[in-house]
């Protein structure tokens, strides 16, 4: 099984992260704006099985930022399937206290499907169902061939309805010298997931826990 290795970064103003980037000479790895929609959905069974044992199982479906997609009813739709394990390192052993973590580190399955909703129908036949949702805007950022230090590591801005963040995935020594780079440092690293710091986000505003989703589209 791959092995994901990331963390987030909060960020307060998007448009200086931007003129950072551009000073490392970061380009865009999709075309046009580079700016990728997305909508996720996370399915667990009922007694939310995956969430106690730190799994996770989604589907993603992107569109280009700007793009009208027109599609036929009930065509099929095309989505990323990722299934992630536990994150390593929670504990050193069993019974202890828990190991600080610099880095989020876990397996990782992701593959192609050709349709989402017929995924959605086998596992809800298996006693699962969509128990999560979330949705954010991606742009994914390469660093140049002439930094072969960065090679390999992904930069990605997430616009989302609770905020601004980066992930660095990649290396971890790489993560760490891009950080410093972009004007972060190690006391920044965030290890949550967007479901845990979305209900954080709704506990702060005195909300129940919800899907993180925008109330209208950006």
């Amino acid at each position: 099984m791959a092995q994901e290795i990331e963390i987030k970064l909060r960020v307060k103003n998007v448009e200086e992260l931007r003129a950072a980037l551009r000073g490392l000479k970061a380009r865009t790895v999709h075309s046009g704006t580079g700016r990728v929609h997305e909508w996720n959905t996370l399915f667990d069974t009922v007694r939310q099985d995956l969430r106690r044992r730190q799994q996770l199982l989604r589907t993603r479906i992107e569109t280009p930022d700007g793009k009208v997609v027109r599609r036929k009813r009930n065509a099929a739709q095309a989505a990323l399937l990722t299934f992630k394990g536990p994150v390593a390192g929670r504990r050193s052993r069993a019974g202890s206290s828990p190991r600080r973590q610099r880095h989020k580190v876990r397996e990782e399955i992701e593959f192609q499907i050709g349709d989402a909703a017929k995924l959605a129908e086998m596992l809800e036949g298996l006693g699962m169902r969509p128990s999560f949702h979330y949705e954010k805007y991606r742009t994914t950022f390469e660093l140049p061939e002439s930094m072969p230090w960065a090679k390999g590591l992904k930069i990605e801005l997430d616009e989302t309805p609770i905020g601004s963040f980066m992930e660095l995935e990649g290396a971890p020594r790489a993560i760490d010298r891009a950080a410093k780079e972009l004007g972060f440092s190690k006391t920044d690293y965030i290890l949550k997931n967007y479901l845990r710091l979305n209900a954080e986000d709704c506990r702060r505003r005195g909300v129940k826990a919800c899907d993180m989703v925008f109330r209208k589209r950006k």
